[in-house]
């Protein structure tokens, strides 16, 4: 088996799925068998412990569960996977000999939780995922990930979750993409997958987030399944069917890092100088731009004028949407450039008025 889970490993994109719950043996071999009839899944996933915001919700059916997973691998072949927040849950789902762990989002978040889970780890020889932590903070998940590395963890891979963002986003948690970008140009060699079912939490746009992940390179897909998902006993909204599944996954164009073509290559190379130079004026231009605003700082230093003019910053983000609107530039996009240029600008001031 071993053997298995490394070649599943290895494999990309690698899918992994399953229901959010394991709720009973009949439920979890019915979904593994289904599953394994798509041929498009490589390892099945389900919650054994479901760790809960507030008290009474259901949060799993707990150890006596994992016989379960046992069982499903061995009718299907296929490795197993669950999620671990303790030592001893670490200790259990070792002790049924489950193939791969992963460590949530509400684990990741807690330093010494994932410090418990990494010294149950030291010597085992075990992959484990972990998820970005549910606050948008990259720190955490890279001490998560050298947590678990110290520990002698080799195979180490990443899931980009969402960010809990409070609700004010059409998702469940909001992708923050670029986080998940940055995390994966600081770790070009681990794996990272995404999981569209806790991003979106809900069915109609899964399909969506994974492309887009599949667009952003990332290596697989972990997406929640459940045989009648309707009545899961947890995050029903976000589940779909095995054969569902299976048309989405049909559905995604898979796409390639790169191709072994000479022509390809020079075209991308030609357009990619140009995009260099555009940079380099750009960086040129902000330069001089801060210049300027040195200036503007040492007029407002010897007038005795505060920095922040609230009615000029208003009017310049106008102009900008306005003019941004007329060359396809998003406002959102517009508005954190502006913003970041417009922070750089006051610290510039800043120090003029301070020097």
């Amino acid at each position: 088996m071993k053997e298995l889970v490394q070649e599943k490993w290895n494999k990309r994109p690698l899918i992994i799925s399953g229901p959010c719950s394991a709720e009973t043996e009949e439920q979890v071999l019915e979904t593994a068998v289904r599953l394994h009839k798509t041929g498009k899944v490589d390892i099945m996933r389900a919650g054994i412990w479901k760790p809960r915001t507030r008290p009474g919700s259901f949060e799993g059916i707990g150890t006596k569960g994992l016989p379960w997973m046992q069982q499903a691998r061995k009718i299907t072949g296929m490795p197993v996977a669950v999620e671990v927040a303790t030592a001893k849950q670490v200790q259990d789902a070792l002790h049924f000999d489950v193939d791969v762990l992963w460590i949530g989002a509400r684990t990741t978040v807690n330093p010494f939780s994932v410090q418990e889970i990494a010294d149950a780890l030291r010597g085992v020889d075990v992959p484990v995922l972990i998820k970005n932590p549910i606050n948008p903070d990259l720190e955490l998940w890279i001490g998560a990930v050298e947590r678990v590395a110290k520990a002698g963890i080799k195979q180490i891979g990443l899931i980009h979750r969402g960010f809990s963002s409070y609700g004010n986003t059409e998702y469940r948690n909001a992708p923050m993409w670029h986080l998940a970008i940055e995390m994966k140009r600081r770790n070009p060699d681990m794996m990272m997958i995404n999981d569209p079912s806790h991003i979106c939490g809900r069915r109609d746009i899964l399909q969506e987030v994974a492309q887009k992940a599949i667009d952003l390179d990332f290596d697989g897909l972990i997406i929640e399944s459940h045989i009648d998902p309707d009545k899961a006993w947890s995050d029903a909204k976000q589940q779909v069917t095995p054969e569902r599944l299976a048309e989405m996954l049909d559905s995604i164009k898979w796409r390639k890092e790169d191709v072994a073509n000479e022509e390809y290559h020079a075209a991308l190379e030609k357009l990619r100088q140009q995009i260099n130079h555009l940079d380099d004026e750009l960086m040129q231009i902000l330069g001089e731009r801060m210049k300027t605003a040195e200036k503007i700082g040492q007029y407002k230093k010897d007038n005795n004028i505060t920095i922040l003019q609230t009615n000029r910053w208003n009017e310049i983000l106008q102009r900008a949407f306005d003019r941004g609107d007329k060359i396809g530039l998003s406002r959102e996009f517009i508005t954190k450039y502006f913003d970041a240029v417009h922070m750089e600008s006051i610290n510039h001031q800043n120090k003029i008025l301070n020097s």
